[in-house]
């Protein structure tokens, strides 16, 4: 995975950190600062997963 969708990832998750903050808070759990790394790893990791497959499964024609 380059850098570039990496960078498109983080943005991604960027603009959905405020309705999941808001999502969190309305459930009593509140997101600190210091937390958000972590998940954002873990976005990272999530949407570099499903890109990778994606490519394959576009490059095999298993489109659905």
């Amino acid at each position: 995975m380059n850098n570039d969708k990496t960078l498109q990832f983080m943005q991604i998750a960027m603009k959905y950190l405020p309705e999941a903050k808001q999502q969190l808070e309305d459930s009593g759990i509140e997101l600190k600062p210091e937390l958000i790394g972590p998940f954002m790893e873990l976005f990272t990791k999530v949407m570099s997963e499903a890109y990778e497959l994606g490519k394959a499964e576009a490059g095999s024609g298993n489109n659905r």
